[in-house]
């Protein structure tokens, strides 16, 4: 009887597992932005008489589409798709079983429901091309901005492609192959793999200094596991440094330690978005899960400072399983005389605009609920007088002035916006 007990349970199960994962390997029925291509508009045919023009570029992670605006009238100039080739791609996913189960874990695990398709961009250095990084296709793609084509296209190791970076001379474009352990370095004229970094587990951010001689760099650990008694199961997670030309690693630091060290102990050490100031002496750090940031003194190899910022009642009794993928606040940037701390705070529906020296601070709330707004990502204006917030549940980008602290337009752009990069482009 016990044994028939345990092969029903056993089948049970397995047959419950089962539907699980073909459910998981389904694709979803949806449909998506197109643009129409313009083949006779190749980057070849764009002549450098054509002016290079200042824009600002967001990638729509939901919808695969990058949207292209003005940074000083903020009107839109031009949207693009981000997978012209979708449907080979999503053939591709879904003729194989493991490609499908982990396209549908990244949609179900991290994307909320979405496939990732879009996560992180850059315009080229002539204008003609944004490199982009598409986590559900585990690839990176070189586009044409005017013919909408794709010119080259290079697929990471592992099974998603995350942050990026590209270098300043416009040469190498960093991309974070999660599920792979590494950052994989790509020459930006041909699309091939020229060099690589090791990483911990899920590597994120890429950071390159002022000069491009060093990267700052990042891994998160598995984000999709919440829970403090699970973290032994969660993976390595560093801050490193990194010799650009060479790809060694200068130094690799257990941020948990340094917590510690300075008597901030806390549940997580995972670096999520970081910001580096112009001399490279400290870096404000985001910790997954806690809603605030803390100041690294980057030459004393030590944690100075930390700013706790308000937390809503809505959310005072948030469990780890509740913030999004581990974030509490996800998303910061320095003004460009880094004397003002721009901070979205994701689960916390607000803008915090920050004094470097004081650490005073105003909060700019952006929806009637907290986690309406989910503000996601920061970049400061080229000038760095702005700084640009993605809203990634609004479907929007916030422009906030540092001097006075306040949003000075709104740019609707497309479905779950997320990184957002100041570019130039030659536009026929």
């Amino acid at each position: 009887m016990r044994k028939k007990i345990i092969l029903g349970t056993l089948f049970t199960g397995l047959f419950f597992l089962g539907t699980y994962l073909y459910n998981l390997g389904q694709r979803p029925d949806r449909e998506y932005p197109s643009f129409p291509l313009h083949p006779e508009n190749k980057a070849t045919t764009v002549h450098d008489s054509i002016p290079l023009r200042d824009v600002v570029v967001t990638g729509n992670n939901w919808d695969g589409v990058i949207t292209i605006f003005d940074p000083k009238t903020y009107e839109i100039i031009k949207k693009i798709s981000a997978m012209p080739d979708r449907e080979e791609r999503f053939e591709e996913i879904y003729s194989g079983f493991k490609r499908r189960i982990s396209a549908g874990a990244i949609r179900e695990l991290i994307g909320e429901g979405n496939d990732q398709l879009v996560d992180d961009m850059f315009t080229s250095n002539d204008g003609r091309y944004i490199y982009a990084s598409r986590p559900s296709f585990a690839d990176v793609v070189a586009i044409d901005v005017n013919s909408g084509e794709i010119t080259w296209r290079t697929q990471v190791e592992g099974l998603r492609a995350d942050h990026s970076a590209l270098s300043p001379d416009g040469k190498i474009f960093l991309v974070s192959a999660s599920t792979s352990k590494k950052v994989h370095a790509i020459d930006v004229s041909t699309g091939e793999i020229v060099g690589n970094f090791e990483s911990g587990d899920q590597p994120h951010e890429n950071t390159y200094s002022e000069d491009g001689k060093r990267i700052y760099h990042a891994s998160i650990g598995k984000v999709y596991l919440a829970s403090p008694t699970l973290d032994f199961l969660k993976g390595d997670r560093w801050f490193q440094i990194i010799n650009a030309d060479t790809y060694e690693i200068i130094r690799r630091v257990n941020m948990k330690e340094k917590l510690e060290e300075a008597g901030f102990t806390w549940i997580d050490s995972a670096i999520r978005p970081m910001a580096i100031t112009k001399d490279e002496k400290f870096a404000y750090l985001q910790i997954s899960f806690f809603h605030g940031f803390f100041e690294y003194d980057i030459d004393n190899d030590k944690i100075t400072r930390k700013l706790d910022l308000p937390i809503p009642e809505a959310n005072k009794d948030l469990s780890p399983g509740e913030h999004f993928l581990n974030s509490g606040h996800h998303g910061i940037a320095l003004s460009g005389n880094d004397k003002t701390i721009c901070v979205a705070g994701t689960m916390d529906g607000y803008i915090a605009i920050v004094d470097r020296e004081t650490f005073k601070y105003h909060t700019i709330k952006l929806a009637g609920k907290a986690k309406e707004s989910k503000p996601y990502w920061v970049t400061s204006s080229k000038d760095g007088t702005k700084a640009y917030v993605s809203i990634s549940s609004l479907d929007k980008v916030t422009v906030i002035d540092y001097s006075s602290g306040k949003v000075v337009a709104e740019v609707p752009v497309g479905n779950h916006p997320q990184r957002i990069r100041n570019g130039q482009l030659r536009l026929k």
